[in-house]
């Protein structure tokens, strides 16, 4: 009884450690922000405005190019059998273990200027990708999309096959299938896919900032602001701050309508 108490002591002090070290710098920030008092006049600035927009539309793209692409990715990987799955599944794999300045010298040598397909594609028709907002695009797609195809790539795992079958054995063609059986089972597993695709696609700094640059109001997300203003840009110290508390506050919301969505759907189910 005496050793049953001493674990769960241990186990309530260790978990309240690892969760202080979580919260405490947001709550710093916070603490921060009330006492500047600038963080509302910085947060409407044109330059915080200007990098939270850029963030908010590129990240929205990034997503729905990665759902439209990533899904028939992650159901082929869930379902077939090709040569070379490994290999596919290996490279997808690849963005979320590797910096992300690796991924950004990697889109410079194959769609920079002078890269292996950007070369050719400037050559036969004039455009370039680095360092405009499309590669802004192209750097969080890289970065972000695995987290979906890993999320949606489980949910397809998970589907009970035999409801498949049945559906077979009554008619239902293969898409009605899909869209009727499938696709509602694995839904919980792409939500969860999309919103951290989504919020990874907000915070990518690393790829952005070698292959699209620092470019105010082409390709200056706001973890490029929140990098210009400990910089010295006009912003400031007190400016990462403010923009800093922006982008939690939008993580922040897409978090809570995510747990709120995915209640209400395990109550209704």
């Amino acid at each position: 009884m005496r050793t049953d108490r001493t674990a769960l002591v241990t186990l309530l002090v260790l978990s309240a450690a690892f969760g202080a070290f979580f919260v405490l710098p947001f709550a710093g920030l916070a603490n921060r922000a009330i006492e500047d008092g600038k963080t509302w006049e910085l947060a409407r600035s044109e330059t915080a405005q200007a990098a939270l927009w850029l963030s908010v539309w590129t990240s929205t793209v990034t997503l729905v190019l990665t759902i439209v692409f990533g899904t028939p990715v992650a159901y082929l990987l869930s379902r077939a059998r090709f040569p070379g799955k490994a290999i596919v599944d290996a490279a997808i794999d690849l963005p979320i273990v590797l910096p992300p300045t690796v991924a950004g010298v990697a889109l410079l040598t194959a769609f920079g200027r002078r890269g292996l397909v950007g070369e050719p594609i400037e050559a036969w028709t004039g455009q370039t990708f680095a360092f405009t907002t499309m590669a802004v695009i192209m750097a969080q797609v890289l970065v972000a999309a695995p987290f979906y195809v890993r999320a949606a790539r489980s949910g397809f795992d998970s589907v009970d096959r035999r409801a498949e079958a049945v559906a077979y054995t009554l008619g239902a063609s293969k898409t009605r299938t899909f869209f009727r059986i499938v696709l509602p089972q694995v839904r919980p597993a792409i939500m969860a896919g999309t919103v951290l695709c989504w919020a990874r696609a907000m915070g990518e700094l690393g790829a952005t900032l070698i292959f699209a640059g620092n470019l105010e109001g082409t390709t200056q997300t706001m973890p490029l602001a929140i990098i210009s203003a400990f910089e010295g840009s006009s912003l400031g110290l007190a400016g990462a701050i403010a923009l800093s508390v922006m982008l939690l506050a939008v993580a922040l919301g897409v978090l809570v309508v995510f747990r709120l969505v995915s209640n209400r759907e395990t109550w209704q189910a």
